[in-house]
């Protein structure tokens, strides 16, 4: 538990991570902090976490899917086989969660995973609940279902191969270029309007995504795996997500046209969104690496959300309010109406097959 480690009492920027520090969850009792008595120690432990390595725990999940009912999510139901997120974007809204682990939304997000070994079985046996009703699920929302990690687990594709066993409809969004893995399950499945994609794409600059998104795939590598799957007949779509005010806002054309370029049908835009100890890890990874820039961006985030850094208000928390909000929809509008994006077709739900119940009895019955 996080309450228990020996934090550096300076941040530093780490390679391959999107975090700087182990900032403290909201219901962390205890934090030990080290200070620098004039001794090796100090030094010793900077070093020793300067790149801090990537744990897995493997669960079991007594459930595997989360609903919702919020009013500006499109989907209902959503499945994420791990908990944590090794691409370490700085700025994801899912950091948070990782506070009811007891764990850090900083550093531990990205290094301390967990993975729902049992994820397709569990989803086996929702499907094949008599109660059950059929509605698109979103595969890997709170965080990705194609992180590194996913080489290894294969969680995500043996949910996808539980999915096409029993026709049922899902979508997927990714910063990851690995899910042209699965073309064999996705392109049979889209053919029968079953499955859409989504890719998210904060910025065209590889350097730049370098620091934002150190483990996501680079940007180039995400365009062509967007064309790769419309290629072969996948309904893909591009989320321009997050837009950062001051620091990605003036690509919001530009990545529009290159998704619409590799074969993007619909396109979306959401605003950079500051949760909990989010609000603190961007501060942080402001001053590290925009210092000159960090008070006027985050000016611009307030005016964005009524002059806090986040206004979790539905309607609101996406999109913001204000002069610079109208201004980022009405230059999202001209674009997506120039570059002629529609939308995905809709999924469907009446192919959809419960699966057969294990029984001892097999299938004489």
């Amino acid at each position: 538990m996080t309450a228990n480690r020996l934090r550096p009492p300076v941040a530093a920027a780490r390679k391959g991570r999107g975090s700087a520090s182990w900032v403290a969850g909201r219901y962390e009792t205890q934090v030990a902090v080290a200070e620098d008595d004039g001794w090796d120690g100090l030094q010793a432990l900077q070093d020793e976490a300067s790149a801090p390595e990537t744990v897995v725990t493997e669960e079991r999940a007594r459930s595997i899917v989360s609903r919702n009912q919020s009013p500006d999510i499109s989907f209902s139901q959503s499945v994420n086989p791990y908990r944590g997120c090794e691409h370490g974007c700085i700025y994801c809204f899912a950091r948070p969660s990782h506070a009811y682990l007891d764990l850090s939304p900083g550093l531990d997000f990205e290094t301390r995973l967990f993975a729902k070994t049992n994820a397709a079985e569990r989803l086996r046996a929702e499907f094949a609940r008599p109660s059950y009703a059929c509605s698109p699920i979103a595969l890997g929302i709170n965080t990705d279902g194609y992180q590194p990690i996913e080489r290894r687990y294969r969680l995500t594709r043996a949910l996808i191969e539980v999915m096409a066993e029993a026709r049922h409809p899902f979508s997927i969004v990714t910063k990851s270029a690995n899910v042209v893995r699965d073309l064999d399950l996705l392109a049979p499945m889209a053919a029968d309007g079953l499955v859409t994609v989504h890719f998210s794409v904060t910025t065209l600059d590889p350097r730049l995504s370098a620091r934002m998104e150190p483990r996501a795939a680079a940007p180039h590598a995400r365009l062509r795996a967007m064309r790769t799957l419309a290629e072969a007949g996948v309904p893909v779509g591009v989320l321009v997500a997050p837009v950062v005010p001051a620091i990605t806002d003036h690509e919001l054309e530009a990545i529009l046209g290159a998704a619409r370029e590799a074969g993007a049908a619909s396109a979306g835009y959401v605003l950079l969104r500051l949760p909990h100890e989010l609000k603190t890890l961007w501060r942080e990874w402001l001053e590290l690496h925009y210092p000159e820039r960090a008070a006027h961006v985050m000016s611009l985030v307030q005016q964005l959300h009524g002059g806090q850094d986040y206004d979790s208000t539905f309607g609101r928390r996406m999109r913001g309010q204000g002069p610079f909000a109208d201004l980022l929809t009405s230059r999202f509008s001209r674009a997506h109406r120039a570059l002629g994006f529609g939308r995905l077709p809709p999924l469907r739900c009446d192919l959809f097959t419960a699966p057969r119940p294990d029984s001892p009895q097999g299938t004489l019955f």
